[in-house]
């Protein structure tokens, strides 16, 4: 063709056309998004059965507030003061040979001698335990709990993940499974009567329903008011064991290290930080302190005043 040169006559080469297959499947697989990850459960710190520990949180909530408390509230209404006590000091006094052995075992021999002379006195002057004479001025020996499961925490056994179980109540895996080995040893080292079904069924109730009563003003001042009453009675039940390890390994605070360690704060709260940071359980405080430490950025230098400071006369 005249006048167009002969770069611009050569014609552009035709794409080969996609096999209508390939072109199909592509244009699905274009169309088809990536499935999205499902989010991780999250759960406090100690607390790995949380979703669990939750619904029977709610179940005992409920089984508390139709059976357990009206029948703890009828037991201590009708049955007079010094009964209930008697039938406490009564299970109590049969329970001290077990703290005499986690005395022992924990290499206490003081106060595994004064727990040795309370269950004496009380099963001979205080008539079978009726009567807590041991406590008295003129003997001087009250009663101090202990268990296996602080035994074990004595030693380092870690608590494991945190348990709540309706008309069980909170604990860890140390310490329910702890308490479950205690609980058999009566039974298979004397049998008649702590090893009979009477026995354990009475006691578990009495002590039961005797020991609800007794803390129903306790849990009313805990549970009342708090946001999540869940993690407040989880909080408070750790806090609490935990001083109780920290006092059998002859120390003041725990470890602080490991959350799991039976940490004297929630477990959720993770470790101690220079700045508050949001948390499942508890609210971040609104007016955070101001940092004071070696972290905390230097002041910057004052500007030199313009006006010179009087000279100080010399004496």
């Amino acid at each position: 063709m005249a006048g167009v040169p002969a770069a611009a006559q050569e014609v552009a080469p035709v794409a080969a056309p996609t096999p209508a297959p390939l072109a199909t499947a592509a244009a699905e697989q274009a169309s088809v998004a990536p499935p999205a990850a499902k989010p991780k459960r999250r759960h406090a710190k100690g607390d790995s059965l949380e979703g669990f520990n939750r619904a029977m949180f709610s179940v005992h909530q409920v089984l508390d507030r139709i059976l357990f408390r009206p029948v703890s509230m009828a037991y201590k209404k009708i049955v007079p003061k010094v009964v209930r006590k008697g039938i406490r000091h009564i299970f109590s006094n049969i329970g001290e040979p077990l703290v005499f052995a986690n005395d022992v075992l924990q290499l206490k021999p003081k106060r595994a001698v004064k727990t040795f002379g309370r269950f004496l006195i009380n099963s001979t002057v205080g008539i079978g335990g009726v009567l807590d004479v041991a406590k008295t001025r003129d003997f001087g020996l009250p009663h101090h709990d202990n268990s296996f499961g602080d035994t074990l925490g004595r030693y380092g056994v870690g608590p494991g993940p945190y348990i709540f179980l309706p008309l069980v109540g909170p604990s860890t895996l140390r310490d329910f499974s702890a308490g479950f080995v205690q609980g058999q040893v009566l039974p298979y080292t004397i049998d008649t009567p702590f090893g009979r079904a009477e026995y354990r069924v009475s006691q578990a109730v009495l002590t039961g329903i005797d020991l609800r009563a007794e803390l129903d003003d306790a849990l009313k001042a805990l549970l009342g008011s708090a946001i999540d009453p869940y993690a407040t009675l989880r909080s408070a039940y750790l806090q609490d064991r935990a001083a109780t390890i920290a006092e059998a390994r002859h120390s003041e605070t725990p470890k602080a290290t490991d959350p799991l360690d039976d940490p004297l704060t929630d477990p959720a709260a993770g470790p101690a930080k220079a700045a508050p940071t949001p948390v499942d359980d508890f609210p971040v405080d609104p007016a955070p302190p101001v940092e004071s430490g070696p972290s905390a950025e230097p002041a910057p230098p004052a500007a030199p005043s313009s006006t010179p400071a009087p000279a100080t006369p010399l004496p």
